[in-house]
Formats: structure tokens, C-alpha cells, sequence
């Protein structure tokens, strides 16, 4: 049987980083499953998800950790997936383009959490606006939504919102 082992890295974005990890998870019989990787500002930054054999997992783990000497800020996390409440979800796609300010992550994360919707998957941009040189933001979110969750009150919100900052939203299933 297998563990589920779930990996932060960030180190100075340079050649070798991921041929570091891999071959950790090489010598422990793991498998690399799941990653999202990038460089921002000069630094190697990623998520992963590996699966290793149980015998194996406390031992890769402490390798792992001990990657620092190379450079690399490895956190290491055995996974423990949650029971959950039974209830089920939906998944739904939101997206978001306008000007950039600060904030705007934090209001569209509050509003989420007050309707304990979990963010599954975010990706965000900033990037200079074709006409007017501004900065204009991106985001597009994968949410898991609960089925007893009033949607249309959820929407209504998240659009009253996008009002006030000014940005165009979109949020289907």
C-alpha cells in the first residue's frame, strides 16, 4: 500500500530542481502524481503530489526534509484526506478579469468562505492591458461548492462585488 505524500518546494530557480526531488522519490519506490510548477521573480516555486510505498514513506519523508543543504525549502506532508460530511458538491468554475488593486483575493476568498466553498484549483495573472498599459488581473478558480449551498445568493453576492471592484466575472458549473 501506498502513502500519499504532499510536497512544497521553493529554492533560487535554477537547472536540476525538479531532477533533485525526483530522484528522492526515485530511490524510495515513490511516484511523482500531481504537480503545478513555475518560476516567479527568480525563484523556483511548486506544489506536488507523490504517492510511496508505506514502508518507505518515513524515510523519503526525512530526505526530503533534508534537501535544505542543496538549496531547496522542501516541506513534506504525509496526507491525511479528510472524512468530509457525506454532503455533496458541485464544481464550478469562477473567473475574473479587471484592474488590478490589492484585495482583490482577499474579498472574492471571504465571500467563498462564508459560503464554505473550497477553492480546489486558483490561478491568478497580472499582466499589462493591451489599450491602456494598466495592470490588469486574471484569476480563474476551480470551486467545490456544497449542494445545500444557496447558489443563486452566492452569485448574487460575487456579482455585487465584481460591481464594486469593477471587474467582469463569470461563475457556471
Amino acid at each position: 500500500m501506498n502513502n500519499s505524500i504532499v510536497l512544497t518546494v521553493i529554492a533560487d530557480d535554477k537547472p536540476g530542481v525538479i531532477n533533485t526531488v525526483s530522484s528522492v522519490l526515485e530511490r524510495h519506490g515513490g511516484s511523482w502524481n500531481q504537480s503545478s510548477m513555475s518560476s516567479l521573480a527568480g525563484q523556483f516555486a511548486g506544489i506536488l503530489l507523490a504517492s510511496v510505498p508505506d514502508d518507505r514513506s518515513e524515510m523519503c519523508l526525512k530526505e526530503l526534509r533534508g534537501l535544505e543543504s542543496k538549496g531547496l525549502r522542501v516541506i513534506a506532508h504525509l496526507s491525511r484526506e479528510a472524512s468530509g460530511s457525506g454532503e455533496t458538491t458541485g464544481e464550478y468554475v469562477l473567473e475574473l478579469v479587471g484592474n488590478d488593486r490589492p484585495g482583490i483575493v482577499h474579498d472574492i476568498s471571504s465571500i467563498l468562505a462564508n459560503y464554505n466553498v473550497n477553492v480546489k484549483n486558483l490561478e491568478t495573472l497580472v499582466e499589462s492591458a493591451s489599450m491602456s498599459g494598466d495592470d490588469l488581473f486574471r484569476a480563474r478558480a476551480i470551486l467545490i461548492v456544497p449542494m445545500s449551498t444557496d447558489i443563486d445568493a452566492l452569485e448574487r453576492e460575487l456579482e455585487a462585488m465584481a460591481n464594486d471592484l469593477m471587474v467582469d466575472i463569470s461563475f457556471e458549473k
